[in-house]
């Protein structure tokens, strides 16, 4: 039975807006100065103050946080992990002391007493929930720590505890963040941050002095960050970023910051400045690969001088060559569709599926569609194509997910039930696509009552539905995916 997505495929390449207004942004801002029981810090608090300051004026729904313990530590980054699965943007800023202990980083509260480093994870928060808090934003995820400072504890560097845990040195181990997350250290792990002798940190004053600036492409305005901090610290610290933002393009300020959210990549790309697109040249010339995605997508957008497919088709491939599986799946379709070369589907389908291995959702998420529908040579294999639904909803992939409960619903896959297939009909909505919004509002008999119930149970358990559960999708239950979806009621 056909997929029941109304189109014959919904895939990455589809245009997806949203309109500019409804582009949320969320932010954390954490600063911890007066320290009970280690050294404080100066500029902290005025740093975090700052920061919370300036990405209100951006438009962000910013929660500052202030010298608190570490209940209260705790219970702010659960909350603010709530909020943001309805956010496009999620950004948490941390300026304090943080200390890494048996591989682990961690955040350090104001009111840590630690005589032994086994006991620093029962009384710091881990940098991994902070990261987990943000994964779940649709769009942009950024954590920006301003904690690479001297070891806050050294009497017990070099401790081994009795289970195994030792402290670490100065700053923080390098982290590994999941695909489509930025993590910007004030330092290179393992380096030390300065404070200075101004009000702000070097780091935070090249924040507070780019992040602002209009129409410049977020990659851009992190390059001119660590610039300016190498500049005010005599090269003596380098801000240095880890994980990857995706291939589309970000405008925190100016009259960009809509055009970036509307149309294709190639579209979106085009809101670069020619002076912009000097310096992203320059940062394809040295191997960054998000840059040469950006080019890659300037040169396909269509009835522009710019419309140079060719010329895509290489800057894909230098950075599928690199390892960027985002750029594999870019290649793959210009040879699927023979645009910028000749066409060559074997060569495409063995792009897919490298991209899929490295766990790019989007490839995993085609190639599940092209073995369902036995297309572009691939056998028909519904077993396989489950597999790998499965996998890219897994990696919260919306389309996929609305598969998954698409072929659950027809009872396609062994063991799952209708509950199951509303919970992915759930994240799906959750995930902010207007296309799954859609089809639930405008289709909602494709799928059967026992899964149309289930939907309503899952949105009642979650405090957006008060109705009947009865799986008709009259007005209640529409209203209550549309705030689900993130619509204000």
């Amino acid at each position: 039975m056909p997929i029941k997505t109304g189109v014959d495929k919904i895939t990455a390449g589809d245009t997806l807006t949203v309109p500019a207004a409804s582009f949320k942004r969320m932010a954390l801002v954490i600063g911890m100065s007066a320290y009970t029981s280690i050294s404080p810090l100066k500029n902290t608090v005025s740093d975090a103050r700052a920061i919370a300051d300036m990405l209100q004026r951006l438009g962000f729904t910013v929660d500052l946080a202030v010298d608190i313990p570490l209940v209260q530590m705790q219970e702010t980054i659960t909350a603010f992990s709530r909020k943001v699965e309805t956010a496009d943007i999620a950004l948490v800023y941390y300026a304090g002391h943080g200390v890494e202990a048996a591989g682990e980083n961690y955040l350090v509260p104001i009111d840590i007493k630690v005589d032994d480093p086994a006991k620093i994870p029962d009384q710091a928060v881990s940098l991994s929930s902070v990261l987990r808090s943000v994964e779940r934003a649709r769009k942009l995820r950024v954590v920006i720590l301003d904690s690479c400072r001297n070891n806050p504890f050294p009497t017990l560097a070099g401790v081994v505890a009795a289970n195994g845990a030792m402290l670490g040195g100065n700053g923080l181990a390098a982290p590994d963040p999941s695909r489509g997350m930025l993590v910007i250290y004030a330092a290179e792990g393992g380096k030390v941050a300065l404070d200075g002798d101004g009000e702000h940190s070097p780091f935070a004053t090249a924040i507070l002095e780019n992040l602002a600036r209009p129409n410049v492409e977020i990659g851009l305005v992190f390059r001119q960050v660590r610039d300016r901090v190498m500049s005010l610290t005599a090269n003596r610290q380098q801000p240095y970023f880890y994980g990857s933002l995706s291939g589309a393009p970000y405008f925190l300020a100016g009259e960009d910051a809509a055009i970036a959210d509307s149309g294709d990549k190639a579209s979106q790309w085009q809101a670069l400045k020619p002076d912009q697109e000097v310096q992203l040249a320059a940062l394809a010339g040295e191997g960054n690969t998000r840059a040469m995605l950006g080019l890659g997508y300037m040169a396909l957008t269509p009835d522009t001088k710019k419309f140079q497919p060719e010329k895509a088709f290489e800057f894909f491939r230098k950075a599928a060559d690199a390892g960027d599986a985002e750029a594999m799946f870019e290649l793959g379709k210009l040879y699927e569709k023979g645009i910028g070369t000749a066409q060559n589907v074997p060569a495409a389908i063995k792009l897919y599926q490298q991209a899929a291995d490295l766990g790019f959702a989007d490839a995993i998420n085609d190639l599940g569609f092209l073995y369902y529908q036995g297309a572009e040579g691939l056998p028909r294999n519904p077993k396989k194509a489950v597999e790998l639904f499965i996998r890219a909803a897994d990696l919260r992939h919306p389309q996929a997910m609305f598969n998954v409960a698409a072929l659950i619903d027809d009872g396609l896959v062994p063991g799952k039930t209708p509950q199951d297939a509303a919970n992915y009909l759930y994240q799906a909505l959750r995930s902010g696509v207007d296309d799954v919004l859609q089809q639930l509002s405008t289709r909602p008999t494709m799928f059967k009552q026992e899964t149309r119930k289930a939907l309503q149970a899952a949105l009642s358990r979650n405090k957006f539905y008060k109705g009947t559960i009865d799986g008709d999708i009259g007005a209640g239950t529409q209203r209550s995916m549309r705030m689900a979806f993130g619509d204000p009621e």
